[in-house]
């Protein structure tokens, strides 16, 4: 998560520098490497809440599979 959380701030540093460039005039490649930091920045956030569930909660497939158990003996009794 440490890993996650650093790229998430050296990219929402970069993306500050992008927004000070932008600001002095437009700039197709300044624009479309804007969208890209903006991408990969919500993708890392979902990656990290992701992680954070996990830990928190355990494997995902696990808690399905342990669900769907329980929903069937609910439905059995």
């Amino acid at each position: 998560m440490d890993e996650i959380r650093q790229q998430i701030e050296r990219l929402t540093e970069r993306r500050a520098e992008l927004f000070h460039a932008l600001s002095e005039g437009h700039d197709a490649g300044l624009a479309a490497e804007h969208a890209q930091v903006e991408d990969e920045i919500a993708r890392l956030w979902e990656q990290h809440r992701i992680v954070r569930a996990q830990l928190r909660f355990g494997d995902r497939e696990r808690i399905i599979k342990r669900a769907r158990a329980e929903e069937r003996l609910e439905r059995a009794a």
